[in-house]
Parts: structure tokens; sequence; C-alpha cells
């Protein structure tokens, strides 16, 4: 299995993108974030400043829909980067046995 989805090309990019932009409007979405919680590391988070995270990132083959797309703090979206789900708890796993 690749890495990333080298196949997608800037048009597929472009489109998830603007896909993001769009669902970010939604009431759906402004209703995820009024929660005030990430999804990942549950800590309150002003909903100003969560941010949307792909679990799927766009360039992994991850779509914009509202199955793919989670709230989390900007913390946890800088440290989740790329990663699938499957590789972000095994970082997590190795962090908390770091601690």
């Amino acid at each position: 299995m690749e890495p990333f989805a080298y196949n997608l090309d800037e048009a597929d990019i472009k489109r998830e993108r603007q896909k993001a932009r769009e669902l970010r409007t939604s009431q759906w979405w402004k209703r995820r974030c009024a929660k005030a919680v990430c999804y990942y590391c549950k800590k309150n988070i002003h909903p100003r400043d969560l941010t949307m995270d792909h679990i799927v990132p766009v360039s992994r083959g991850g779509k914009t829909s509202k199955g793919n797309v989670v709230q989390c703090c900007k913390e946890c979206n800088n440290n989740k980067k790329q990663l699938l789900p499957i590789e972000w708890e095994k970082y997590l796993a190795r962090i908390d046995l770091q601690a």
C-alpha cells in the first residue's frame, strides 16, 4: 500500500479544499464546533479555535464529507498531519509510553 495517494491530481485536491470551505460554513459544522471539544484529545477548546481535520487525509485518498471530518484543536491537527487513524493511534500510544 502506498503511503500517499499519488494519483491525486491538483484538480482533485482543489475540489476537496473547496468542499471543505463550503462545509465549514454549514450549520452542521457550526454545531459540531459549538460542542467546544477536540475530537482527539477531548480537551475543551473555544469553538473559534477548533480546526477541521480529515480523519483519512485528502492526500491519502480521503474525501471531504461529514463522515470523514472532525473538529479538533490545532495541536492535535498539527501532530496528526497526514496520518491514517491506525497510524495516529500508534503515535498516541508511543507518546503515552514516553510520558
